[in-house]
């Protein structure tokens, strides 16, 4: 099979993620970055380069958010939310940090393929994303992709779907968030 051939069937099994993500579950988490004083986003790996990418949209819609573990990131307190991005639900790092920010009051929101999870049972906030686990054992979720792939892309386009509300919601456009864009490239 040629490469734009899989890139089809990818394409064509993220079509399918959408129908599957409840729309209270990610209205909860829209209300919930708009609500809080400061946004954290954590992520492991490929999921931690997707969180990374929404940190930066949000910056660009004028929300004070960061990336846990960079140097610049302040101290979470009670008022804030960290949102965190994890297939499994299990990285030892990522429910530390749950368990930290819950013992701080502040908001905990989980992005994932098992809301039954440790961290998810810490959660304030959850959201089921379709995808098969990194090991790819059956969880009713079939991809032809390697890995946590499907969940890694799917919560890119999440995210970029949850900003999109966001933006809506807040009545800001592209041209309003372009203003923020960095300019020493």
């Amino acid at each position: 099979m040629q490469a734009t051939q899989y890139l089809g069937k990818i394409i064509k099994e993220l079509n399918g993620t959408a129908d599957l993500i409840a729309a209270e579950e990610a209205e909860k988490l829209v209300n919930g970055i708009l609500e809080a004083k400061k946004i954290f986003v954590a992520g492991a790996g490929r999921s931690g380069f997707m969180s990374k990418s929404f940190a930066m949209r949000m910056m660009h819609m004028g929300l004070d958010a960061y990336v846990v573990g960079e140097t610049i990131t302040p101290n979470l307190e009670q008022d804030d939310i960290l949102i965190i991005g994890s297939g499994s639900g299990e990285t030892r790092s990522l429910v530390s940090m749950a368990e930290k920010a819950k013992s701080l009051g502040a908001t905990v929101a989980l992005v994932t393929i098992f809301p039954e999870s440790t961290i998810g049972q810490l959660a304030d906030i959850t959201v089921k994303l379709p995808g098969s686990p990194k090991d790819q054992s059956d969880n009713g979720y079939k991809t032809i992709q390697p890995m946590g792939s499907l969940f890694e892309q799917t919560l890119l386009l999440f995210y970029d779907a949850i900003i999109l509300r966001c933006m809506e919601k807040k009545g800001l456009d592209s041209n309003t968030m372009f203003k923020r864009h960095a300019n020493l490239e």
